[in-house]
């Protein structure tokens, strides 16, 4: 079988991943460091992986997912007992401390629970402990290959609707640093380049943490692709120029009726694009889609540190003791989005009826 990072060269044209598994460690890229530092940290325990969840060592809700996935493999392959019913009830501990780093981002849970279920199964069909530990770190590779065939889905599907000559607008870093490679709406950007279509991004910088100038265009440079970053706030100007012919975001979470938790900006962008008349696209996984959410307004909101936006580097950037408000995500309504880019297929509006009928095709 083919790792997943060769999958990604040979059908993408493409290596950037955020990690990798070695010898039971996993290994991310800290991005808080890109593009200054390329640094590797090898990760041996769950609450490691937590941390690094936590911190915004990895971030991106596939690539959260798939780190938790092999979270959860690190807390089996750690486990000394021998008893099955013993290591779920730890495997359960740690799910709930991973499912805690990062309350918004939907894939994390998602790959949680399939964690467990899968040790669940195991134990069920008679599976020795080692055994289990076995399974398990074969479930976390396959949920991150998985990924990657999926962007690549979604990236064939997505530069469908790229026109030769576009300029594509994104927002935050939902490339190959957030997935297991490749990316969501850089993977729409990296295969519509990969067709041979001539392309160009403005990516917007995205306050705080910046992942627009540090991560998207490392990528897209690393790639050979065509991008200037901008102020988010130059985004309408941009747009009212006409120097915008699409928008292509990613998604943390998607609710049933087609509401989409994004960076935070994200819905601003949306507003923009419609007073514009400019295509606003989502990219995501349909694992990304929530059905026990039924709109946006039931995802809940991380609200982080006002540090993150009151300094950058440790260095102050208002008065002493300023208090700033810091959500991480904002929720673009249904109305304002042209299609969902899956790794199914296009979703239209009504995007809970587009939802319903990709259910019922994969049960």
């Amino acid at each position: 079988m083919k790792d997943p990072i060769s999958v990604l060269k040979e059908k993408g044209g493409s290596s950037i991943s955020p990690l990798r598994w070695e010898g039971g460690v996993l290994r991310l890229i800290d991005q808080r460091l890109v593009p200054y530092e390329t640094k590797w940290l090898d990760l041996k325990s769950w609450e490691e992986v937590r941390d690094a969840i936590r911190d915004m060592v990895v971030r991106g809700a596939p690539a959260i997912g798939i780190t938790a996935a092999f979270g959860m493999a690190l807390c089996a392959i750690g486990f000394e007992g021998d008893g099955g019913d013993e290591l779920l009830e730890v495997l359960e501990e740690a799910g709930r401390g991973l499912n805690d780093a990062r309350p918004t981002a939907v894939n994390l849970s998602w790959a949680v629970k399939r964690m467990l279920n899968a040790a669940q199964s195991a134990k069920d069909a008679g599976h020795s402990v080692m055994e289990i530990k076995g399974l398990l770190e074969k479930e976390a590779i396959n949920i991150w290959m998985e990924d990657v065939i999926s962007n690549l889905e979604m990236g064939k599907f997505g530069a469908q609707l790229i026109k030769d000559g576009s300029t594509i607008l994104t927002h935050c870093n939902a490339g190959a640093l957030a997935t297991g490679g490749y990316g969501t709406a850089l993977g729409v950007v990296r295969y519509a380049h990969f067709s041979g279509k001539r392309i160009k991004v403005l990516a917007d910088e995205t306050r705080p943490w910046l992942q627009g100038i540090r991560l998207t265009a490392w990528e897209l440079l690393e790639d050979g692709i065509e991008v200037e970053v901008i102020c988010d706030n130059a985004a309408g100007f941009f747009m009212k120029r006409g120097e915008v012919d699409c928008v292509v975001v990613g998604a943390d979470r998607i609710a049933l009726n087609g509401d989409v938790a994004n960076k935070i900006g994200t819905y601003s962008v949306a507003e923009l694009a419609k007073a514009n008349s400019i295509p606003f696209y989502v990219a995501a996984p349909f694992s990304t889609i929530d059905i026990s959410t039924r709109s946006g307004e039931d995802i809940p909101i991380e609200e982080r540190s006002s540090i993150e936006v009151t300094t950058i580097k440790g260095i102050t950037l208002g008065p002493e003791n300023v208090i700033a408000r810091n959500p991480v995500f904002d929720v673009t309504p249904n109305e304002l989005i042209t299609a969902i880019i899956t790794d199914r297929g296009i979703l239209s509006p009504p995007y809970e009826d587009a939802i319903e009928r990709c259910l019922r095709k994969s049960s």
